[in-house]
């Protein structure tokens, strides 16, 4: 029996602390910093808070300012952090963007390795906390980061399966952290058989060899990954999904960008909101209108409501409200 006020949707990941030069400064000259908190799985749980949805994120944080920081981020967003663990050692990953202004890239730049979350024990976590869950989200960052986080994301499939939930899986390749290579191989066989795959088109291409027009490689890595649903990204082309039946295609909506990154985490956060209604077939136009509105806010987090996403939706998006 699903337990009263149980997560519909439990995200398991690290998060960073990021900081940005303010203003049009690089990282050579930037006197000051913008600090946001973000991680990918964390991102989703938040963005699926603000439109109406309980959700609970597990992690592993320092119990020092920085990791008190982490967790009131996400807290203060409607996040049930009550299953993180905390460490009197250790310390919180960060990242540092450098800013792109074309025709200069932008870049970001990890410090992560050996963070407190590098180092979690896959048994130390209380995963009664996944009873009741609906969707357990995981992406292809967190076993990237070392042994216990992947096989913190092995276990976390095995327990939710176990408890009858969904998984949900971004892929998320991060070409500093690991090669195209040795991401195939460990997250391959992750996949199969998973309810949910998202994935851009430059990782099918990329990560996994699909190319191809985007309608045939999302039937083949469908196949290919045994999954129920995979949904493909096409960037300002919109995205995809294909359930086996049927292949639901829907255009991205213009937006004014003020910050990218998160948008993947956002697209995800809406596709979600849909597909746990059953609507799979609007569940790409959810995603790319919660993307579209995630680009007109600073940091990771997206803090659109469902009736800011619906009047996207509707073409209502833009000018004033009086």
């Amino acid at each position: 029996m699903t337990a009263v006020g149980a997560p519909r949707v439990v995200g398991i990941g690290e998060a960073l602390v990021r900081l940005a030069p303010t203003g049009t400064e690089v990282l050579e000259t930037a006197a000051t910093y913008a600090v946001h908190v973000g991680g990918a799985e964390g991102n989703v749980c938040a963005n699926l808070a603000a439109l109406g949805l309980r959700t609970a994120w597990i992690s592993r944080l320092p119990a020092n300012p920085l990791g008190r920081r982490v967790a009131k981020a996400f807290q203060s967003c409607g996040v049930d952090t009550s299953g993180v663990l905390w460490t009197p050692r250790g310390r919180v990953g960060v990242m540092f963007i450098q800013p792109g202004a074309l025709p200069r890239a932008g870049e970001i730049l990890y410090y992560r390795r050996d963070s407190a979350f590098a180092e979690i024990d896959p048994d130390e976590v209380a995963w009664d906390a996944l009873d009741g869950a609906a969707v357990v989200h995981l992406t292809g960052i967190t076993p990237a980061l070392g042994d216990g986080p992947r096989r913190l994301v092995e276990r976390a499939i095995a327990e939710g399966r176990r408890r009858g939930a969904r998984i949900s899986f971004d892929v998320n390749y991060r070409a500093t952290l690991w090669t195209p290579d040795a991401a195939r191989a460990v997250v391959e066989p992750l996949l199969r058989g998973l309810d949910v795959v998202f994935l851009n088109e430059r990782d099918a291409r990329g990560v996994f060899g699909a190319d191809g027009e985007p309608d045939d490689v999302a039937r083949a890595l469908r196949d290919r990954f045994g999954c129920a649903t995979l949904v493909l990204t096409l960037g300002e082309r919109g995205a995809l999904a294909h359930d086996g039946r049927a292949t639901s295609r829907h255009p991205a909506y213009r937006t004014e960008i003020i910050d990218r990154v998160g948008r993947g985490d956002a697209f995800a956060a809406g596709f979600l909101h849909a597909y746990l209604r059953g609507d799979v077939e609007a569940a790409p136009r959810y995603g790319n209108a919660l993307a579209a509105l995630k680009q007109t806010y600073p940091g990771d987090v997206c803090y659109a409501t469902l009736s800011d996403v619906e009047a996207v939706l509707a073409g209502q998006s833009g000018g004033f409200l009086r």
